[in-house]
This record gives structure tokens, sequence and C-alpha cells, in this order.
């Protein structure tokens, strides 16, 4: 099993950011480049829960969202072809007196074949820098959408699209 953490500090809000990474529309492989078009869909979406499988490259994993706390959300997988256990992703918010938002995020790996103990044990060691990059670039895809988005007032709402409000 891999453990792996992550941190980046930004200027979204948790919402907006939290607003992206619940935004199941087309397109969401722009934001999350480990979350391919093809492989996208939606089973349940409720007001603070999601259920969908998404995936890419040949790995797909089932994913309850969980995102009824402000401060965090929780990606539980449900099932894979190569993930289970307690495999999932974390995702912590904390706001800074700077105004600018800090981001941790824990990813659990823990192979349920011979594929996914191999695929763990390569992100635990050398592809950690992979997973490092895909979460730079989610973060940086999210700040330019905002950025682009008109006025969205404290709460970011209005940056979201009518598939993610």
């Amino acid at each position: 099993m891999s453990i792996i953490h992550l941190h980046q500090r930004t200027t979204l809000t948790a919402e907006q950011y939290i607003a992206g990474l619940t935004d199941f529309g087309p397109g969401r492989s722009k934001l999350f480049g480990n979350s391919a078009d093809a492989y996208l869909k939606v089973h349940h979406r409720g007001g603070s829960q999601a259920d969908v499988t998404e995936g890419s490259g040949g790995v797909w994993e089932r994913l309850h969202y969980d995102w009824s706390d402000p401060g965090r959300v929780v990606l539980a997988t449900v099932d894979s072809n190569v993930w289970g256990g307690s495999s999932g992703h974390t995702y912590s918010f904390a706001r800074r007196a700077d105004g600018m938002t800090d981001i941790d995020v824990v990813v659990v790996r823990e192979g349920k074949n011979l594929k996914g103990r191999i695929l763990g044990f390569v992100l635990g060691t050398i592809g950690r820098r992979v997973l490092e990059r895909a979460f730079e670039n989610s973060v940086k895809a999210i700040e330019a959408r905002n950025a682009s988005a008109p006025d969205t007032g404290p709460s970011g709402r209005a940056a979201l699209s009518s598939k993610a409000a």
C-alpha cells in the first residue's frame, strides 16, 4: 500500500476548488488529466455527495465523493480494476491569513491484484512526481477557469457550470 501526501498553495478558495473537483461535466479531463471523458460515468449526484466512475489509460475506479464538510472532501474507492481496500483521496483545505488557501491531499493506493500492487509501488516511489504534477495542473486549471469567470463574489459560486451547481 502506498500513502502519498501532496500540498499546494493557491489563490482559490476551498469552495472554488471543490466546485472544480465536483464538476463531472464534459471536459473534466481539462481539469483532471487522469479523468478521461471516455471513462466518466456519473451514477448519482446529490447536494454534497456523488458516485462516479472515472479513470484513464486502462485504469478506472468508482469513487464515492463526499464534500459535506466545507474543509474536507473524501473520495473513497468503491470499485476498481486495480485499487481496493482503503484506496482513495482526502482533500483538506485551510484558509490562510494572507488570503491564500493550502490544499493538502492524501492519496492511498492499495492494489487489489498484481497490476494494482505494482502500480501502487511505482506511485509510492518514482511515480510520486506524476501525482504531484497532476495535482499542480488541476490547481492551475481551476485557477485559470476562475480567473476567466465572471465576478464570483465571496462564495465563488458564479464560476460553476450548470452541471456543478
